[in-house]
This record gives C-alpha cells, structure tokens and sequence, in this order.
C-alpha cells in the first residue's frame, strides 16, 4: 500500500537524452517519459508505487551522438528506437525480439491504434467503472494484456502521492508546449503471469481481505426497521442458510430532511424511527456473527440537520449557530481529517465495520486529475486500517477494506469494488462472469456484483437461481435488490424448488471459505486473482480465448457458468465450455472428462439444480463442513477432499488478525506471512484398481511459513471411490489405520452436494507436523449412466412415445450406436447432448 514516500528507480537503470527519459524496469517493462521541460517524476503516483524492483536488468544503449537525440535501448526482450523530439509514431517505437506472438504485429509505435477483434486479436481489456443501469454488456477499459504481446500503462495525467502522504499535482507544462507524457510498456509476448508479477510490482498488490468476506452477504435498498432486520437475519439462519456480511443501505439515516437545504442522498445520522436503538442494533448483529457495512452518499457535505454538525464545523472553522452547509471537499485535508474524525469514527467505535462508499456525483476536484471517487477510497481504506477496537463479534480482522466503485488502474488496492445498479436481464447475467473475469487484467479481483440483479427487468425463477450459482462461485457473494417489493432475494419467496437450490448452492459458499481465502492469498502474493481468464493459464492456446465467461476459480477449479434459459421443454440449459489439457472432474456429479493434450470445447448440459464446475483431476480441496460455523474463524474440522490424479495443492491460513502474526520484511515494513500447508497428491492405476499416496507438509516457498500448528479433526474425501483395500496415515512418528466414515453418518454439505467419495476419518492431526496417507486397492463407484438418463428424460415434457425411443437407446446400445440412435429420434436437440453426455460421461478412473 503507498505511504506517499517517492519511488524513484534504480539510477543504473534510467537513461536521460533531451527532454525524454526511459527507465528499463525489468527486460520486457520500460518507463518512457517526455516533459518539455525534461521535469520528471520520481514520486509515487495515483496509479504507481514502485519502480525499484531489484536488480537491474542488463540492457545496452546506443546514441547517435552529432547532437542528436536519437537513442536506441536493447534488453534482452525489446528493442526501443527514439529519434529525438516529442513522442510520435515516427519518433518512439519499441519491437518484441523475443516472444513476438503475432507475425503482423510485432512492433508497438506511438500513438498507432491497433486491432481489435476479440478473441483472434487485440487488447484483452481491463474493466469499467460501473455496471450501473447496464442491460447486458458495456465497454471495457483496455488493460496491460493483449494478443500481440504488447501493451502500454498511461500515467500521464494523475495525480503524486507527496512525501506527507497526501496528493499534489503533476510539474505544470508552459502554456503552448506539448503535454507531458508518462507511459509504461509492458512487451511480454503471451507471458502474461509474467506481465501481471511486473504489474503488480509497479502498481502494488492486491490486498488480503479479511476472511469474513467470503461468506454470504445480505444487501438490499430498503428502509427496514431494526426488528425487521434481525428478525429476517433469524429467518435466515432458521433456515439454515449461512450468512457473514449484514449490509444497511442509505435508509439507516436520516433521508426525509428540510428540502431548503437539499436530499436526503447524502446523511450520517441514524433514522431513531426506524432505528430506535441502533447500538444494541449492530451488537446484536456481530452477536450473529456478522461484520457490518454501513452505504453513505458523501457528495452533499455535512449540513445542519445532522447530530455531529456542531462538532464538524467547530473542526473546520464554520460557526455552528450559523447552520452553514460544509462542502464535501476531499481535496481539503482540513475537511477530510475532519470528516473522518468527527463523522465516521464515532460510527465505528459503535459497531460499523466498514463503509460502502455510494458516490455517483462526478470525477472532477480542483485538482487536475484527481477523481473524487479515487480520492475516497484512497484516504477510506488508508483510514480503515488505523489502530481501532476489533469492533465486530465474528471474530473478524481488522484489515483494511472499504466497498466502493472502480476508479481506474491501481484501484485494486482499494477492495472490495462495487460495480452498480444492474438490470435484473438474462443479459446482464449473461455478461456478469467475462466482465469479472476481465478484470483480472488489471489486477481488479474483487468486484461484488448485484447478485440476482438490482432493479427493472422482470421476475424469472430461473434466472434467479443461475445468478445465486453464479454468485457463489464469484469473488463476493452479495444478494441485493431495489426496493421494489417484488425484487427481493429471499430464497423462500422463489418457491420450493429454487428455494431448495439456493439454500443448497449458498450453503456451499460457506463450505469453499477455505478454499476460497486460500486463493485470496495467492491473489496478495502472487498477483493470481481469485477469478482468472482462462489464458492467463494457457496463453498461446486459441481454446483459452474462445470462452470469456469461463474461469478458473482458485487453484483448480474451472466455472463455466450458465448464464442462458432453459430449453423449454427439456428443461434443461447448456453451456459450452473449452477443457484445458489433462482430466477434469464435475464437483457436483463426478464425472470426469479429458481435456486431452491440447484441450477441447465440450457442451455441458444442467438441469435447474446442477452448474459446471470442473476440478482438476490430482486437486485437493480444501473445506469447512459446518457451514453455520463462523467463516471468519478456521474451522475446527477440515474436509480434505481429493480428485484422484497426480498435482500439487495448497491450504493457506492465518490467524485473523489485523496484520497475521508472523510477519517478514516486505519493501521495507512489516507484511502479513501466509501459514502454508502443501498437499501433494500421486494416483496409480492397474487393471482399474488404483493406488494413492498424499503427502502434507509445510510450505516451502519463499515467504511462507508452516501451519501455526493445533491439531484438528481431518477429513479426507476421496471423490469418486466406493471401497479399499487398505488405508494408513503416517503421522507424529507413527502409523495407524484409518477409518472409513459410513455414509449414514456424513451429514455435512461437502458430503450431501459434492459428488459421492469415500470419506475417511484421519484423526486428529497437527498440519504443521505433517502427514502422509496411502491408500491401496481403491475401486471406482460404478456409474449409472442408464438411471442419470431416465432422469433426464423423466423431466422433460415432450411425447411419450420419443421418450421411449430415446430410453431404449440409451438402454439397448453402447458407444457410438447411442448417438447413432439418438440421432434420429424427435427430441429436443439439448435433451439429446444431455442424454449423450451422460452416457459417455467417463468413470472416477
């Protein structure tokens, strides 16, 4: 996080000539500036804080001399040519000599404009700063990746973090002269992990959320009453339905005022109406185990009718008899200390967690630069991690965290993001997993959408409950709606069945905790984000790119979300997905499908209560069985559960706290270190009985440190197994047999949802000791693809007599005569691939 000190680079590392500057930050990363008056910038900026990454690169420069300020700059992976002169076309240009991905479009040159025809060429994009009143799909920022292996970070028009901390202007340029121009070129071909390390070394990580986040939040615009509240946040865990964010929208204060002196949009004191004891309010609610969010519209100041008016125009110099409004003026550190201090502090230390900054009022200040919205969540999240009461009752950290909307590059410093109002449309369903996605580009990995949607559109059971799946499978999982009595998201006001299925699949959010804050850490310290296109993986194959709504989720897991209706008489919806190479095992079903060597596309087919969701064969999943238990704590019992194959896997945890409490060096001060456990898993087969070995030790990488240590219960689920012959755990210098867990006695959700597994009992087992299980003589469970077909067909309303047809098919034939068969039978051609997949759907091994 910048603390406003300057980062000048390495000086070995800059090369001046005229008015320009180029600083080679790494082989395949160049700084290039250009001031009329060769004034240069060493401080941190809006959008960059660092620019000493280390050694410095070797690289060789070779100038014209005879006066000329023409200068060539060769690295390992670049060649720059610079004539002379500002930046032009004819005068900067930069060639990819290694790592060149696109024969026609290996050099970048200023101001040249490139194609763009996604998924064949162009820039990947970034995101946008909000889906507000969005029907479907808008445009995306363009971001630092693209398929011709080049892209350029512009920083020329934002605002210095100074010394003190705070924000000042850019050197001004003499009026006629020619901009300033301030460009980072990132030339890494297809590498783009590569692209998104140096990324994150320039622009800073994306920071470790607090754990409580990852739970289930409950947002909605309505004015409730505070018994309304924890009576519906009762009705909720009555029902079993987990719950860890409790979100109050701008209806907690005060809206109905004097219209002499504005809206009530903009307020910080409590509606005593509706609120008669908002104290014991928020107590009561972190004794449920929730961390509260409180949404305020900054943009009007503070005026006379709120209760710290006094207090605040004593702080700023207004005479409080005078009743005098006080600007909103965060270019102001008068205003914005006091702002803080004198408004939001006392609202802290009364039980709210963190702010849901709702600004919808412009981006201009009078700062050149400087937006507004930026500027609020730079100084909210700074604040937001100052020495305070742990506040919340569910044990949650105090880290730093505000929710707000995205503000350009580098805002991924400031999680959680807010993306806006959206349509409750197929449409905007529909684009909600590629914009998320997307993101990752440019490092913004925390986007919390509208789940289900926020207003207009039109109630549609369906599309209700694929959004709910989708939501659980996304960075944050915030249910919200206007409102509109019609548009809530409570399970039950869906009926039965969807009511069932989203009880189910939000159940299961609370189970994935560990594997999600697990990728949370790899998001901190890796620059991986929780949600990634599928090329970050696999760059240089055309399969990756075909799919913008698929993602890889965490380590190993692959979502292809479904985001269309169902057929309407097969009831059934598909998705076409794109596999990468090596097996792929359903989480739901444990179906397992190949990918092959090269990857390929498969259509996927679901019914209303199924969603695609892949694990890669070898995967341990790490999970919390009780999924009532607090998700901000580590859970007592872990579910281990494993993919037969061969790959590695980790579990990373803390100890909650603000900071973890082993700490490293990191540029400079004290960072959070992960406890890390490594979970190495071998599977062999012969004659179709399979051998496994998993190892668990301490994480070795750098940085990281073992398991604090306690023993816990440990579950291992091995997906897909029926039976074995023998099954040992070697553990604190001992070996002993382990147990099998009969499935009466498995009543956990991984063990009801996930796809069935042969459960075994480990014990209990100290993580940072280590441990290692062999079982030997493992059977598959054996597949029953003609009762997964009947099922199929038994709900879906079409003609008898073609559901016979299609019954003796799948019944009577094997192989390649199934499809034949089905071929020419009159069923919906959706309820034909569903019936075909089933059928050639392969066993566990």
């Amino acid at each position: 996080m910048s603390d406003g000190r300057p980062a000048p680079a390495r000086p070995d590392a800059v090369v001046t000539v005229g008015q320009a500057r180029f600083t080679v930050l790494t082989s395949r990363l160049i700084r290039m500036e250009w001031h009329p008056q060769a004034t240069f910038v060493d401080e941190r900026t809006q959008r960059v804080v660092a620019r000493d990454f280390g050694a410095t690169p070797e690289f060789t420069v070779t100038r014209e001399g005879n006066g000329s300020d023409a200068v060539t700059i060769r690295t390992e992976h670049l060649l720059l040519r610079y004539a002379g002169g500002e930046f032009s076309a004819s005068t900067l240009q930069v060639t990819l000599i290694k790592g060149a991905s696109d024969d026609h479009y290996a050099s970048w040159s200023h101001g040249t404009t490139y194609p763009q025809d996604l998924p064949f060429r162009g820039n990947l994009r970034g995101t946008a700063r909000t889906l507000d009143e969005v029907d479907g799909a808008t445009e995306l920022e363009p971001g630092i990746l693209a398929t011709f292996g080049f892209a350029v970070l512009e920083d020329s028009g934002t605002v210095l973090l100074t010394a003190d901390g705070w924000v000042g202007a850019r050197p001004a340029v003499p009026a006629g002269s020619a901009p300033a121009e301030d460009l980072y070129l990132f030339g890494h071909g297809r590498d783009f992990r590569g692209a998104l390390r140096d990324y994150h070394l320039l622009t800073g990580a994306q920071p470790l959320v607090p754990r409580y986040v990852l739970g289930n939040w409950w947002s909605r615009y309505k004015a409730y009453h505070q018994e309304e509240y924890l009576e519906l946040m009762d009705t909720f865990e009555g029902k079993g339905i987990p719950l860890s964010v409790a979100v109050i929208d701008m209806d907690w204060h005060l809206v109905d005022i004097d219209p002499e002196i504005g809206t009530g949009w903009t307020g910080y004191t409590w509606n005593r109406d509706l609120f008669p004891d908002h104290r014991a309010f928020l107590a009561e609610l972190h004794r449920r185990g929730l961390a509260v969010t409180l949404n305020v519209h900054p943009a009007d100041g503070i005026r006379r009718h709120e209760e710290r008016y006094p207090q605040m125009a004593r702080a700023v110099g207004v005479d409080p008899e005078s009743g005098d409004q006080i600007p909103f003026d965060v270019t102001s550190r008068e205003f914005v200390d006091a702002y803080l201090r004198e408004i939001h502090h006392p609202l802290e230390a009364e039980g709210v967690d963190f702010w849901w900054l709702d600004w919808q009022s412009g981006g201009v200040t009078s700062i050149p630069g400087l937006d507004p919205l930026w500027m609020l969540n730079h100084i909210h999240y700074l604040d937001s991690g100052r020495e305070r009461r742990a506040g919340s009752g569910s044990g949650a950290a105090r880290r730093p965290l505000t929710f707000s909307r995205y503000a350009g590059i580098g805002s991924h410093r400031y999680p959680i993001g807010f993306s806006g109002d959206t349509i409750i449309t197929w449409e905007s369903l529909d684009f909600q997993p590629e914009f998320t996605a997307t993101a990752a580009n440019v490092g913004y990995g925390w986007w919390s959408h509208d789940v289900g949607g926020h207003m207009f559109g039109g109630r549609d059971v369906q599309m209700a409950v694929r959004w709910f799946q989708l939501g659980v499978f996304s960075p944050i999982n915030r249910l919200h709606s206007s409102v509109s009595p019609f548009t809530g998201k409570e399970p039950w006001t869906f009926g039965p069945r969807a009511e069932s299925a989203m009880t189910d699949i939000l159940r299961l959010r609370h189970a994935l905790v560990p594997a999600l804050y697990t990728a949370a850490w790899a998001a901190h310290r890796e620059g991986v984000s929780v949600i990634r296109p599928m090329y970050h993986d696999h760059p240089r194959t055309p399969g990756a790119f075909s799919v913008p709504n698929q993602a890889m989720v965490g380590e190993h897991l692959l979502l292809a979300p479904i985001t269309t209706p169902e057929h309407p008489t097969a009831h059934i919806a598909s998705v076409t997905a794109w596999l990468p190479p090596g097996d792929w095992v359903d989480v739901f079903t444990g179906h397992r499908h190949r990918g092959g060597a090269q990857g390929r596309h498969v259509v996927l087919h679901r019914g209303l209560e199924g969603y695609p969701v892949l694990a890669r064969a070898g995967s341990v999943l790490p999970l919390q069985p009780d999924v009532m238990a607090p998700v901000a704590e580590r859970p007592e019992t872990l579910v281990l559960r494993a993919v037969p194959g061969t790959a590695t896997s980790r579990l990373v945890e803390d100890d909650g706290g603000a900071a973890p409490s082993r700490l490293v060096e990191d540029d400079g001060g004290a960072a959070p270190s992960p406890e890390v456990t490594v979970f190495s898993q071998t599977f062999t087969t012969r004659d179709g009985v399979g051998d496994l070995v998993l190892s668990c030790a301490p994480g070795q990488g750098e940085g990281e440190l073992p398991s604090a240590g306690g023993r816990r219960r440990i579950l291992l689920d091995v997906v897909g197994a029926v039976s074995l012959d023998g099954a040992r755990v070697h553990a604190g210098g001992q070996v002993r047999q382990i147990a099998v867990v009969p499935s009466a006695d498995q009543e956990d959700e991984v063990a009801r949802q996930l796809a069935p597994a042969l459960r075994l009992d480990l014990g209990e087992i100290d993580l940072a000791a280590g441990f290692e299980v062999r079982l030997s003589g493992l059977r598959a469970r054996e597949r029953d693809a003609v009762g997964e077909a009947f099922d199929v067909l038994h709900h879906a309303e079409i003609a008898f007599t073609a559901k016979e047809e299609a019954w003796a098919a799948v019944r009577e034939r094997t192989g390649l005569e199934v499809v034949q068969e089905l071929a020419r039978v009159d069923v919906p051609e959706v309820l034909r691939g569903a019936l075909v997949e089933r059928v050639a759907a392969l066993p566990a091994w």
